[in-house]
């Protein structure tokens, strides 16, 4: 028996858009929250009727434009990709990362920043990196109508500064910063916050101490909800972090397809006579 996805209408009524306060009651139902990356219409169809959180993270750096990290984003990059990602979705909350460098200098600098990027888009929240030293521009979005999602733990941004891309509070000793930061950001007002690359008991004592939607990525089941970038989930790369679970196998699948498209054509067996246009019957 399928599973469908939950909805949040009638059959007969049209499909409403989820909203922040739609997300923190199912933080308070205990409902996982489903969340992905997107970064084009037709993919932000394809996973719409499943999520209730979409978004268009700065991982489109590696995931589409071949980058070594994501600090080559650029907002312009994320409008681009966010206004095709509200086109092809109907029900899933669609959030953008504010990307390195658009948010860092001031809190005044995010908000023009913020600002543009929602109301060029369409989309309803952003996310930004950091902890304590991010509350204040944090609070300062929220009480300017901005909804904000926080990401803590693993901070792909400040790769340079963490020395790369490995696994945060490991040894207990070092939980105390991180669980700081998330209360930090909840206090700030944010209604969501991303914890990344932790060691699972410390994923789920931050979901504890914290009242706003906690959603991990290489965290915890605990977590009130999970992400992963789609590509990886897909499989479409050689290479994924250790916390991907592949539900497709996608790149093999995607390379073979190319493949005997490619010894048709040399084979002149495409297209055939089922791919071409016949002349019409002349008048009589």
């Amino acid at each position: 028996m399928s599973v469908q996805p939950p909805s949040e209408t009638t059959a007969s009524a049209p499909i409403k858009r989820l909203t922040v306060p739609n997300l923190i009651k199912r933080k308070q139902a205990g409902e996982p929250l489903v969340t992905l990356t997107a970064y084009t219409a037709p993919m932000a169809r394809l996973l719409d009727p499943h999520c209730e959180l979409l978004l268009v993270g700065d991982s489109m750096g590696m995931a589409l434009y071949g980058m070594d990290s994501t600090l080559g984003v650029t907002i312009d990059m994320i409008i681009n990709h966010g206004r095709a990602v509200v086109r092809g979705s109907k029900r899933a909350l669609v959030a953008l990362d504010m990307p390195f460098g658009s948010f860092e200098a001031s809190k005044q600098v995010a908000f023009t920043n913020a600002a543009r990027m929602l109301s060029e888009t369409g989309a309803q929240a952003v996310k930004l990196e950091g902890g304590k030293e991010m509350a204040e521009t944090v609070r300062f979005l929220v009480e300017r109508g901005i909804p904000v999602i926080g990401h803590v733990g693993l901070r792909p941004q400040s790769v340079h500064v963490i020395g790369g891309y490995a696994a945060q509070g490991r040894d207990e000793d070092a939980w105390e910063p991180i669980i700081e930061d998330a209360k930090a950001i909840e206090a700030a007002g944010a209604f969501a916050t991303v914890v990344e690359g932790v060691a699972e008991p410390l994923a789920a004592k931050i979901t504890e101490s914290v009242n706003n939607v906690v959603i991990g990525i290489g965290a915890s089941a605990a977590c009130d909800g999970q992400i992963l970038v789609t590509e990886d989930m897909l499989g479409l790369f050689d290479w994924a972090p250790r916390f991907v679970k592949h539900y497709a196998s996608l790149g093999p699948t995607i390379s073979d397809a190319v493949a005997r498209y490619a010894e048709d054509v040399r084979a002149r067996r495409f297209p055939s006579t089922d791919e071409t246009y016949k002349m019409r019957r002349p008048k009589k």
